[in-house]
C-alpha cells in the first residue's frame, strides 16, 4: 500500500516553511526560509513585517520543497495547513494559499495546531530511528511563545487508525522560558535570538556562583515562572553596576555585526558568565523537576519534549540524566524539529487525515487555538 504523501505548510510566526511527508514518518523534504536577520534590530518579532515576508516567500519555499522531494504537487494525498496559535497575520498567508492550493489541485486541506506539531516532531523523529515512544505520555512544548505541558494518548477503535488527545496539565502563569532567554539576552547585550548564545556561553560559567531562588507558585503545582528569575538577573546588574561597562562594549560589538557566541564571550568577565550559567541552571531545573513531577504522578513512563528550547544543550542533558533515575525515558527531536518546521505540521497532519478529519474554505486563523 502506497504512503500517503502529505504536504504541509507552516506559517505561524517568523519562519516561512513547507515540507513532503511520506506515512507520516519519513521526511522527504523540509524547507525553512527563517526571518530572523530581519527582526534581530527589532529585539523579536515584528508582526507586520513577518507576515509581509510569508507573501514574500511561500510560493518559493512550497515549490522547494516538492522540487527537493522529486514529488508533483498533483501527487500529494492532502494538505496540512498550521491554523493556529500564532500570529494572525502570519497564520492567514499559510491559511490562504493552503486553501487555494488545495482547491486547485482538488485535494482535502486539514487544519493543524502548531502545538500538535511540537508533539509529532518527537514522534516523526523516533519513528524513523526505530525508537517508538511509548504512550500515553507527558510532552512539554517549550519556546518562545510557549511553555505547557500535555498528557498525550492514543488510540484506536476497531483496529482504525489511532486517534490522538491531548490534556492540558500545566503552562506559564507569565513569560514563556524561551522569552526569558531573550529578555535577559537583552539585558546583558547577547542579541536576539537569546537562547542559543545564553546556552554556549553557559558553558564557561559556574553555575553555583549565582543562585537563583526556584519560583514559588500556588495551586497548581505543574504550572511554571520565569518572570521572577528574570527580574532576578535584572536586580542582579542594579546591585554590580561594574557590569554595566562590558555591556555597553557588547552592544557596540552587536551594532558591528560581531554577534557570534565566541565574540561575545571575549567580551564578557566570569561574572557576567557565571550569571548566564546560574540563569540557565535555574530554567532547566524548573523546566525538568516539573515536567518529570507531572510524568510520575500520571504513572507514565515517557516524556516527549519539544520545541525551540528544546535545542538547549543543557536541557537535554538534564533530562538524559534524571529520566532514568525516575524510571523514565525522555525523548528529544533533532535540533532541525525542535524549531517550527513544516514537517511535524505534515506529520500531524497525517495522523488527522488518516481519521477523516477534514478542513473546508471557511477556515479561519486562531491566535489562541487550544489543543485537545
Amino acid at each position: 500500500m502506497r504512503e500517503h504523501l502529505i504536504l504541509g505548510i507552516e506559517s505561524s510566526c517568523d519562519e516561512t516553511a513547507a515540507a513532503i511527508v511520506a506515512g507520516g514518518r519519513r521526511i522527504l523534504s523540509s524547507v525553512v526560509a527563517s526571518q530572523t536577520d530581519i527582526h534581530r534590530k527589532y529585539g523579536g518579532v515584528v508582526p507586520e513585517l513577518a507576515s509581509r515576508e510569508h507573501l514574500r516567500r511561500i510560493v518559493p519555499v512550497v515549490r522547494e520543497a516538492a522540487g527537493q522531494a522529486g514529488v508533483d504537487l498533483r501527487d500529494v494525498d492532502a494538505i496540512a495547513v498550521t491554523r493556529g496559535p500564532g500570529l494572525v497575520g502570519a497564520l492567514l498567508v499559510g491559511i490562504t494559499y493552503g486553501k487555494v492550493l488545495a482547491m486547485s489541485l482538488g485535494k482535502p486541506l486539514v487544519g493543524v495546531n502548531h502545538l500538535e506539531g511540537h508533539v509529532h516532531a518527537v514522534l516523526l523523529e523516533a519513528h524513523s530511528a526505530g525508537r517508538v515512544p511509548a504512550l500515553p505520555a507527558v510532552c512539554l512544548i517549550v519556546s518562545g511563545g510557549h511553555t505547557i505541558l500535555y498528557h498525550v494518548k492514543s488510540e484506536s477503535q476497531n483496529g482504525g487508525p489511532p486517534k490522538f488527545s491531548y490534556a492540558r496539565i500545566g503552562g506559564t502563569r507569565d513569560d514563556a522560558a524561551g522569552e526569558a532567554y531573550d529578555k535577559v539576552a537583552r539585558m546583558l547585550a547577547l542579541g536576539y535570538p537569546g537562547g542559543p548564545v545564553i546556552d554556549k556561553l553557559a558553558a564557561h560559567g559556574n553555575p553555583d556562583a549565582v543562585r537563583f531562588s526556584e519560583p514559588k507558585i500556588k495551586g497548581n503545582p505543574h504550572d511554571f515562572s520565569f518572570s521572577g528569575i528574570k527580574t532576578a538577573v535584572l536586580y542582579h546588574l542594579r546591585r554590580n553596576p561594574q557590569l554595566q561597562p562590558e555591556i555597553e562594549v557588547r552592544q557596540r560589538a552587536i551594532a558591528r555585526g560581531e554577534r557570534s557566541a565566541e565574540a561575545l564571550r571575549a567580551l564578557s568577565t566570569f561574572a557576567t558568565l557565571d550569571l548566564i550559567a546560574g540563569f540557565q541552571r535555574a530554567v532547566v531545573d524548573n523546566l525538568v523537576a516539573r515536567t518529570l513531577d507531572a510524568a510520575t504522578q500520571r504513572g507514565v513512563r515517557t516524556v516527549l519534549v519539544s520545541g525551540g528550547v528544546a535545542a538547549n544543550s543543557a536541557l537535554r542533558r538534564a533530562f538524559e540524566t534524571e529520566s532514568p533515575r525516575r524510571g523514565i525515558e525522555s525523548y528529544f527531536p533533532s535540533r532541525a524539529l525542535s524549531t517550527d518546521n513544516a514537517a511535524m505540521i505534515a506529520a500531524a497532519g497525517h495522523a488527522r487525515f488518516l481519521v477523516g478529519d477534514r478542513a473546508d474554505s471557511t477556515l479561519e486563523p486562531a491566535a489562541n487555538l487550544p489543543l485537545d
